[in-house]
């Protein structure tokens, strides 16, 4: 694969000074390699493709694995400092949807839907130091269709709305624009990104149950990102990200 990573350091490097890009053949979770460099001091803002992971990692501890071809899995590592952190998987998701297609929705708090089947997934690690806070964010895109046997929900591929398309094109179409918008984001926080993320919500006005049970109805996000559900007891901010939301029965 020609996966043009000079161009990708031309664009991105004056945006953050130091960047260097790394296409690695197999790793066992990009997001763990660039958690393991920073703990190891190498704090350096990196792209780390994976063109195939052997542990990845999702959300809630959930394996994700990718193999060459059929999927586009990177890492960005950096140091970040914004004023609130809540929203950044938001934003994150905002960026890649707009980007891939306008048929791609958001599911709350970090996936990318597409007809209501999973297409991508997003994972934020952090870890502090004595002079920052390192971030990494972990993409995690089907290109190529793959069995729904043990998934929550059933995958969706990139190549049903873009057939043929390859992991180097499709990383070409939506990194830079997701480095300009978490430097966005560094700024001024999800706010700006709130109606984005709204003409995106896949669960705005529909049915929905929350991990502890409760249901409602989800009425968008507030403007730090938390999920607003109208439930029997009236409005209710989900935040943490730790809760798992599914839309209910139509």
């Amino acid at each position: 694969m020609r996966w043009e990573a000079e161009a990708l350091w031309e664009a991105v490097a004056p945006l953050l000074p130091g960047f260097t890009v790394e296409i690695l053949p197999e790793v066992d979770s990009s997001n763990s390699e660039l958690m393991r460099r920073a703990r190891a001091g190498r704090r350096e803002p990196v792209l780390l493709v994976a063109q195939r992971q052997t542990a990845g990692r999702g959300r809630l501890g959930r394996s994700w694995h990718s193999d060459v071809g059929d999927s586009l899995t990177f890492s960005l590592g950096l140091d970040l400092a914004p004023a609130d952190w809540a929203g950044l998987s938001l934003a994150v998701g905002v960026s890649l949807a707009e980007s891939l297609h306008p048929e791609v929705r958001l599911k709350w708090p970090n996936d990318l839907w597409l007809q209501d089947r999973k297409l991508a997934g997003i994972l934020i690690e952090t870890a502090s130091f004595a002079d920052g806070r390192h971030a990494v964010i972990g993409v995690g895109i089907n290109l190529a269709p793959r069995p729904a046997e043990g998934l929550s929900t059933a995958p969706a591929a990139l190549r049903e709305l873009l057939p043929g398309i390859e992991a180097p094109e499709v990383l070409q179409r939506v990194f830079v624009p997701l480095v300009r918008d978490v430097l966005g984001f560094a700024q001024l926080g999800f706010a700006p990104f709130r109606a984005r993320f709204d003409a995106l919500d896949a669960l705005r006005d529909r049915p929905v149950r929350l991990s502890d049970g409760t249901e409602g109805t989800a009425h968008g996000v507030t403007e730090d990102g938390s999920l607003l559900v109208h439930t029997a007891a009236g409005l209710h901010a989900v935040a943490s990200s730790e809760v798992s939301v599914r839309p209910a029965a139509r």
